[in-house]
């Protein structure tokens, strides 16, 4: 790991000063690359799925780790998306000449060397790879090891891109090892790692915040809210209630708790309730919210703090916008909320006063997501309040420094 993290900081200087041509070559050439080589790239797949399968994991499971042609030819072209985009590094913005002369602006740079952890999908290796490499970043990957043959096939893949391009192989470099010790020295690095990247779940996340000695970029819990207002347009409030939970259930931009005003409870519960019903959602609801669906179950505290990913949903009937803010601010985790409302003050009050590193009007939480944002592509998502929140983009994997141009001026 400290060889890795050796020929990672010196691939950075590298790439700190590597054009947006050399790296868009790169990205073209990955994309190539995965297509030439996909019968290659099943066959590693075929390996890890065996081996998940005689380890009795579930059927979701399988689902996360399977590559296909489909998801290979999305991997490809979601490089070329990359490689389309414009590129950050370089870029100064807010320069202003000041009363001594010097031209005072911020550059946009890399961060340097990130690592990146995270489990079972293999795509990520190819997105955090193109990612990382837009960005000007050296990267060291460290899969799931359920994952460990579709991530070397991926890397190969990758380096073979960075040779074509004329770029150090060792800017993104994926770990070969299934051994756990591995993310234990990764992450403990920062003398040539900069930033950690976890993508898994909540344990492994908990695990990497508690012994890390690098800052990392993260989110915990996705609790997601949707609170309709009761100057929502009813039908509006039925269908985001419904896209919001049903859409997709194991992403961390699914809605896991339904705020309900009381003065339109009456109006929409019993509607979002049949609709729950007909997609067997499970709904755990207070009094007032068992009244209207009789097929929700009573609901406990600890529901309202938990992240489902499943179908399952927690449902509330609260007096008014008041009181919505409040359970979110005691039972969220400061990812992704919204409010639907005709009302545009009290709109802005929602947007002002709920945390979070997404708060969304009249739409529905499963917006939260670098794609739909614009940004092309993301890491992951960030409910940290330093350097990247929300979806994290190229952006978000760079940093600023300050650039001063002068004429000869000295200080008085």
């Amino acid at each position: 790991m400290r060889d890795m993290g050796i020929a990672a900081r010196a691939a950075a200087r590298e790439l700190a000063r590597a054009g947006t041509d050399a790296k868009n070559r790169a990205l073209r050439a990955m994309a190539a690359e995965i297509r030439a080589r996909t019968a290659e790239l099943l066959r590693a797949n075929r390996e890890d799925l065996e081996r998940a399968k005689n380890e009795g994991r579930d059927g979701a499971f399988v689902d996360r780790l399977t590559l296909t042609p489909a998801t290979l030819e999305q991997m490809a072209e979601g490089l070329e998306q990359i490689a389309a985009l414009e590129d950050p590094i370089g870029k100064i913005t807010g320069l202003a000449r000041r009363p001594t002369g010097i031209e005072v602006g911020r550059m946009r740079v890399p961060l340097g060397v990130i690592g990146i952890i995270y489990e079972s999908r293999p795509n990520v290796t190819a997105d955090a790879a193109g990612l990382c490499l837009k960005a000007g970043n050296a990267c060291i990957l460290r899969g799931g090891s359920e994952a460990l043959q579709s991530n070397q096939a991926i890397a190969a893949c990758v380096r073979a891109g960075l040779r074509t391009a004329g770029l150090p192989e060792a800017a993104v470099q994926v770990v070969a090892t299934a051994d756990r010790a591995a993310v234990g020295h990764l992450i403990t690095m920062n003398e040539y790692v900069d930033i950690i990247v976890p993508r898994g779940g909540k344990e492994l996340i908990e695990r990497l915040a508690r012994e890390s000695r690098i800052p990392m970029i993260k989110h915990l819990d996705g609790v997601c809210h949707v609170y309709l207002d009761d100057r929502a347009d009813p039908e509006m409030a039925v269908r985001i209630a419904d896209n919001a939970k049903t859409q997709r259930y194991g992403t961390c931009n699914t809605m896991e708790t339904l705020l309900v005003a009381e003065g339109i409870a009456a109006k929409v519960l019993p509607l979002i309730g049949s609709i729950y019903t007909n997609k067997n959602v499970e709904m755990r609801g207070d009094e007032a919210t068992r009244k209207l669906v009789k097929d929700a179950k009573p609901a406990t505290e600890k529901d309202y703090y938990t992240e489902w990913l499943a179908p399952v949903v927690s449902i509330r009937v609260v007096k008014d916008l008041d009181e919505a803010i409040a359970h979110i601010a005691k039972y969220g985790s400061q990812h992704t909320d919204a409010i639907v409302t005709g009302d545009q003050a009290r709109a802005e009050r929602f947007l002002r006063e709920v945390d979070s590193s997404s708060v969304i009007v009249n739409a529905s939480t499963r917006f939260a997501d670098g794609y739909e944002y614009g940004l092309g592509a993301e890491i992951g998502i960030s409910t940290d309040k330093l350097h990247a929140r929300g979806p994290v983009g190229l952006e978000g994997l760079t940093t600023q420094k300050y650039v001063v141009m002068g004429h000869g001026e000295v200080r008085n």
